[in-house]
């Protein structure tokens, strides 16, 4: 019974130390991040359609440093979107960097989708804005993102309503990803 009990142990924590050791392994600083991050793509200039600071916008980078999201191995280069992840990679980069100024709520690289949080700015404490972007290929592609804004508005009680968002608002949006993508594109392949 003792025996029992002290492999049970070691098993735990081998496990433990694995563990630790994979986690450590994951936050190495590997070739080519800087830890100047976010770093600055010269003169390229990001979308921000709520009007944040513009610091903010012209910092690159974006959650995944910059050679975008590799798993299992695979290669991020290609049409096909590559690494393991069930969009294309250059769409789902572009996505993050682009609506990188607002909370994250969710983002899902297999589903391709990225859902924010509701953002307000300074300028106008009495509006907020919530987007959900969706990547529907493992193609670069114009019709490959599509993006839905909403936006509320406070009213005289406090409450948050919602109030209608300029289509074009969506359009600028999906516009600034496709941009971003074609620059993460052309930037992979002059390497």
């Amino acid at each position: 019974m003792a025996i029992v009990a002290l492999m049970r142990q070691s098993v735990r924590f081998l496990a433990l130390i694995a563990t630790l050791a994979f986690t450590l392994a994951g936050c190495a600083n590997g070739p080519g991040n800087d830890s100047n991050y976010p770093e600055q793509y010269g003169g390229s200039e990001r979308y921000d359609p709520f009007g944040a600071d513009a610091a903010a916008q012209n910092a690159e980078g974006g959650l995944f440093g910059p050679n975008g999201i590799t798993l299992f191995g695979g290669e991020s280069g290609g049409n096909s979107g590559g690494g393991g992840i069930g969009v294309n990679s250059y769409l789902w980069r572009a996505s993050l960097d682009t609506v990188s100024f607002m909370p994250l709520t969710t983002t899902d690289p297999f589903g391709g989708v990225i859902i924010s949080d509701w953002y307000q700015t300074p300028q106008s404490p009495e509006e907020r804005f919530k987007l959900t972007v969706f990547i529907l290929d493992r193609r670069l592609r114009a019709d490959g993102v599509r993006v839905s804004v909403f936006r509320q508005e406070r009213e005289l009680s406090g409450q948050w309503a919602d109030a209608a968002v300029d289509p074009e608002v969506q359009v600028q949006i999906e516009n600034a990803i496709l941009t971003r993508a074609r620059q993460l594109r052309v930037a992979n392949f002059s390497e």
